[in-house]
């Protein structure tokens, strides 16, 4: 006798704690590139994010009267790791540990925990740390191999990191995206501007100024190739975001080359890399269904381009990222996959007699 058990049937080795380890060694060759260019306080920084992020889990899990076998998922790490990824390296110790509680505390636990949250968590910190102290997450550090005469000790990285010594004026300056966008406002064309910042070489490799995020384009590059053979992501956000913003580059800045940057600036340098293939894949918050995906990463395109173009800030991956996953339940809403037997409508398919 067969005995009958429930759907489904079919079964992978499918988990969250699987995919975030996945996302976590994806992240790891850029993530060991950017602390060796920017040294110890680099360093300080990572791990106070990860234990913050680590220890709000736990006790939001503890104050909801839940189990903390959720510490143990990943979800919280991932989070922890992401922010990390989108500070200036240099930053204080009180922004980490501010932004990584808000990522946690508001962005994720305050809607119901992993899976009921509206927005990326990492990006709701990034934004909202940019806008409350825009002079600490723009103060640029220029790479110091932490094995390089430059380079500061342990014990003076931890006096940066507590913000009890100054960083050398010598050793800040603006990102390539800041550069352009101060001359832009100086009447300096593009074409004048560009060079005395950005070379593809230096972008693509990573030694610029930048978040740890922002630096090597090649291995964030690598990385999501890794995520994309594990079929952790798919194709559809990664390509149809940076073709649409290497396409709207291009138009514009044959156009008006003086006025707008060229595809290559845009795709190298700030958060686009990594907010392709990391940060607007994220499987809670960006649509579910092919179609849907395309047209998500076109919207974070589009809304990327237009405030590096004309907007205040100088990146806009994070802005951009939060405003399509507000329309996210919308897109999910009119690109739904059609039902076995029933039209896109929702209407019963005739049979063929």
């Amino acid at each position: 006798m067969i005995q009958l058990i429930s759907s489904p049937h079919a079964h992978n080795r499918s988990s969250v704690q699987r995919t975030m380890l996945l996302v976590c060694v994806a992240l790891l060759p850029a993530t060991l590139y950017g602390l060796y260019l920017f040294g110890w306080p680099a360093i300080n920084l990572f791990l106070l994010c990860l234990l913050t992020a680590l220890g709000s889990e736990a006790a939001c899990l503890k104050l909801a009267g839940r189990s903390l076998k959720p510490c143990r998922d990943g979800s919280a790490l991932l989070t922890g790791w992401l922010i990390a990824m989108t500070l200036p390296p240099w930053a204080p110790w009180w922004i980490a540990v501010v932004g990584t509680l808000f990522a946690v505390v508001i962005g994720k636990h305050l809607y119901g925990g992993l899976g009921q949250n509206l927005f990326n968590p990492a990006m709701l910190a990034r934004v909202g740390l940019l806008i409350s102290f825009p002079v600490e997450m723009t103060t640029w550090i220029d790479p110091a191999p932490i094995t390089s005469a430059a380079a500061p000790g342990f014990v003076d990285s931890l006096m940066i990191t507590a913000g009890l010594m100054p960083i050398p004026d010598a050793m800040t300056g603006a990102s390539a995206l800041g550069h352009v966008k101060t001359a832009l406002t100086m009447n300096i064309p593009v074409t004048e501007s560009i060079p005395q910042a950005f070379a593809i070489s230096d972008a693509f490799i990573g030694t610029m100024r930048g978040s740890l995020g922002e630096t090597s384009a090649l291995l964030i590059l690598l990385g999501g190739l890794f995520l994309l053979y594990k079929r952790v992501i798919s194709w559809h956000i990664p390509v149809s975001m940076l073709g649409t913003l290497a396409l709207l580059a291009l138009i514009f800045s044959l156009v008006h080359p003086d006025r707008f940057e060229p595809p290559s600036f845009h795709l190298l340098t700030g958060a686009a890399m990594l907010g392709a293939f990391f940060i607007a894949t994220d499987m809670v918050t960006s649509p579910t269904t092919h179609n849907g995906q395309l047209v998500f990463g076109m919207g974070v395109a589009l809304v990327t381009f237009i405030i590096r173009s004309w907007g205040s800030f100088p990146e806009a991956v994070g802005f951009a990222v939060l405003f399509m996953n507000a329309l996210t339940p919308i897109i999910d809403r009119y690109f739904r996959p059609r039902i076995y037997g029933y039209s896109y409508t929702g209407k019963p398919l005739k049979s063929k007699e």
